[in-house]
């Protein structure tokens, strides 16, 4: 039977290992933050001393598995990853944090299991993965450093391609593109682009110009 005093413990140390990692995405502006993420951690703790309070006061009754509800647990996170989830465009983001959240979970399983290093471990190690091996990323992804570019130029046939001639011309890939009819005579064209030479915006935005009709250009680069 698990005493008063180690219950506490347990949920405790559930909320200071999931704070810890909360309070990096939280930093980082994350749809998934501090309070968030202590919520995920002290949920599972709960859930596995359940289990376990279940398992201790049944079973000379009945033939129960206490990791069962801790399996629904890791199986149901992927609801809340998912709602951390937004697709801009060509690409993706909050994968990171939605698998923060699933793996907080298994941090939460663990502390209620009385798996305390594992869970000390997996915290310092995710931290690890947060705030130094993001530092890494820009020079991975150097050659996909995207940008959003919005364009209203006049509503006239082979605009699209002669957007397509400039950008190719500077090596710039579009990798998604829609286009919206503001009124009768103008169009607005929304590019994801991929800018491996990383030319600088004004400098896209003065050959853009060079093609008559085009109104108005502004470029956003992706966080």
């Amino acid at each position: 039977m698990l005493s008063t005093s180690c219950i506490i413990f347990r949920l405790a140390l559930a909320l200071l290992l999931g704070g810890l990692i909360g309070l990096q995405r939280e930093g980082k502006n994350r749809p998934a933050g501090f309070r968030t993420h202590i919520l995920v951690c002290m949920g599972s703790t709960l859930v596995m001393l359940c289990g376990i309070y279940l398992f201790n006061n049944n079973y000379h009754l009945s033939n129960i598995d206490p990791t069962r509800m801790g399996a629904q647990v890791i199986s149901g996170i992927g609801f809340l990853g998912a709602g951390t989830i937004i697709k801009e465009g060509s690409t993706v983001k909050g994968l990171t944090t939605a698998a923060g959240l699933w793996t907080v979970a298994g941090i939460g399983l663990a502390v209620g299991s009385g798996f305390y290093i594992g869970s000390v471990v997996t915290t310092f190690l995710i931290l690890v993965t947060l705030v130094i091996f993001s530092k890494f990323e820009p020079f991975i992804n150097q050659s996909k450093i995207y940008s959003y570019v919005n364009i209203t130029t006049i509503n006239t046939p082979g605009q699209i391609g002669k957007i397509g001639t400039i950008l190719g011309d500077l090596k710039i890939s579009i990798d998604n593109i829609s286009m919206e009819e503001t009124n009768k005579d103008t169009l607005l064209i929304e590019l994801t682009i991929s800018n491996p030479l990383n030319i600088p915006n004004y400098t896209i935005i003065k050959n853009l110009t060079l093609i008559e009709g085009i109104e108005c250009i502004d470029i956003t680069p992706s966080k």
